[in-house]
């Protein structure tokens, strides 16, 4: 049974300070939500749950969670020291068709505009139904953030536009990074080739960095 989405800030803030402290299994159970023994097969299963409690209306489309409040929202596994465990996920990258792209109406920007932390602790020795909840966090980009997010953007997608997109690493990137984003290496999609020919590549997907998210989140609670 999902529940409607909020209405206002207000009532978002409101819906995800009271999840604070929580047992995932807690919510799993008032939804009628079975808890996976883990997450090997279930990678999904906790930004899922939260984005039901929470009323999330974008699924996996190519939009903000709460589009109507203009807000994206990021569960984020943390250790018991606060440091996030993964890099986050952000969206598709686009491989093709990507003459007069700008860093303004990209889909990067549009998502990371306002997002809503929800920290979750992430060590694995808690079983998953034990996890709890931590407080949420309501953050935008600061300039100095806007300007790293904007400049490590630009460089990935003029090496795509170069035709340069199987040289691109984990490596590239001081706060937003491309990885291949499918379930297995079969997947292929089409992009652009060295000689501006369409070839196939894995699909990516942009990622922020886990030094980047840390000091968001640093920034935030101490």
């Amino acid at each position: 049974m999902s529940k409607s989405s909020p209405k206002d800030l207000a009532e978002l803030m409101q819906r995800a300070n009271l999840m604070a402290g929580i047992s995932l299994a807690d919510i799993a159970n008032d939804n009628g939500i079975t808890v996976p023994d883990n997450l090997r097969r279930d990678k999904g299963w906790i930004g899922q749950l939260i984005e039901l409690e929470l009323g999330a209306m974008a699924g996996s489309k190519p939009e903000q969670d709460f589009l109507h409040l203009g807000v994206e929202l990021k569960t984020i596994p943390i250790d018991h020291t606060g440091k996030p465990l993964e890099t986050t996920y952000v969206t598709v990258a686009p491989l093709t068709n990507i003459q007069g792209l700008t860093w303004e109406n990209s889909l990067v920007y549009h998502k990371l505009q306002r997002v809503l932390w929800i920290p979750v602790e992430g060590d694995r020795s808690i079983p998953v139904g034990q996890r709890r909840i931590g407080t949420p966090l309501l953050w935008s980009p600061s300039a100095s953030e806007m300007s790293l997010l904007k400049q490590d953007w630009e460089e990935i997608m003029e090496l795509i536009a170069l035709g340069k997109v199987d040289t691109i690493t984990a490596r590239h990137g001081e706060v937003l990074q491309l990885r291949p984003k499918a379930a297995n290496s079969q997947a292929l999609t089409e992009s652009i080739g060295p000689d501006g020919q369409t070839q196939l590549s894995n699909p990516r997907g942009f990622y922020l960095k886990i030094a980047f998210t840390q000091q968001i989140l640093t920034h935030a609670f101490n």
